[in-house]
């Protein structure tokens, strides 16, 4: 799993970023004043990529922060096996499986998507338009 470092005070909303191991995407930043002993400190609010559970930082401005590499991709649906998809990337034709995703019908045989994936988890995100 790759990753990468960034000072929270270059995150922005939407971007990723590894809170306790887990891959999040940035909803929300708060940034309170310095005090008189203190330095500027933000409460990083965000939601994982894979579980949507919220999470929350709270880091000094000046602190690091991991951020993961997140490959994105298209690939076809090879089977669709009750609550699981297999997936083939159009690229590399490596096969994986995927939870099928609540509020995306008609996945079947043959349809094109795009995708997201971390390690060993990956999220569907949507259906890709085909001509």
């Amino acid at each position: 799993m790759e990753k990468t470092f960034k000072k929270v005070s270059q995150l922005k909303e939407g971007s990723y970023i590894l809170i306790d191991g887990i891959p999040s995407r940035v909803k929300g930043i708060e940034k309170s004043k310095a005090g008189r002993h203190g330095s500027t400190k933000a409460r990083i609010t965000a939601f994982g990529l894979f579980d949507d559970q919220k999470r929350q930082l709270l880091k000094p401005t000046s602190a690091e922060v991991e951020v993961p590499i997140i490959k994105r991709g298209n690939a076809q649906v090879v089977a669709v096996m009750g609550g699981i998809v297999q997936l083939m990337d159009l690229k590399s034709y490596e096969c994986f499986n995927v939870q099928k995703p609540k509020d995306l019908g008609g996945l079947k045989g043959g349809v094109e998507l795009e995708y997201i994936k971390y390690g060993d988890n990956a999220r569907i995100l949507k259906k890709r338009q085909t001509e």
